[in-house]
């Protein structure tokens, strides 16, 4: 074979090589350009993560002043509702139940929160049956007021992570196996020791 051929065979590899390095640079640019954003896996959406603070009133069981600190560790299931707890109300507490009981031997990491955000009584028989659920009177409280979308909080059941940051809200007509299914994946990925 002479040089001449060698040299093109040579600048062919070269070149086929700098096609192949740089094409997914040049396919990312351009997905990225055109608008091209993948599906999520997640069910629930991510809200803005912010640290909750402060306190947020006395617990129903205990009476006793609950912090933000005091939630660090364990994943937090946390609706916002009236203590008068309509029907929509009592299927948020039958689902974070529910949710959590299918987390089987991960279950323990995780606790479930009602932030109360009037004055009224619970009804005797809903602490009864929702026995482990956190009944917090949070009205006019700092943990409350940290709660995003004040108009609507109450249709969502929110995921507080073990650090203390507010980081997913569910739909408001909530699929009970997806969101079990993140709340799984996450306790998958969780390094945190329980």
């Amino acid at each position: 074979m002479s040089k001449e051929i060698i040299k093109k065979n040579n600048r062919r590899k070269f070149i086929l090589m700098l096609v192949l390095l740089f094409s997914p640079v040049v396919v990312s640019y351009t997905l990225f350009f055109m608008g091209y954003r993948p599906g999520s896996l997640n069910y629930g959406d991510l809200v803005e993560i912010e640290k909750l603070t402060g306190s947020a009133g006395v617990t129903q069981d205990t009476n006793k002043i609950l912090r933000a600190k005091d939630l660090h560790g364990k994943w937090i299931m946390l609706m916002i509702d009236s203590g008068k707890c309509d029907e929509a109300c009592q299927q948020k507490l039958y689902y974070i139940r529910q949710v959590r009981t299918m987390q089987n031997k991960e279950m323990n990491r995780i606790e479930r929160l009602w932030l109360i955000d009037d004055n009224e009584k619970i009804d005797p028989e809903l602490l009864k049956n929702y026995e482990g659920t956190l009944f917090v009177n949070a009205r006019d409280s700092d943990l409350l007021e940290q709660i995003p979308t004040r108009e609507s909080r109450r249709k969502h059941i929110y995921l507080i992570d073990p650090m203390g940051h507010l980081m997913m809200r569910f739909p408001e007509n909530l699929e009970p196996r997806k969101m079990s299914d993140d709340i799984k994946r996450l306790l998958q990925v969780s390094q945190m020791e329980h």
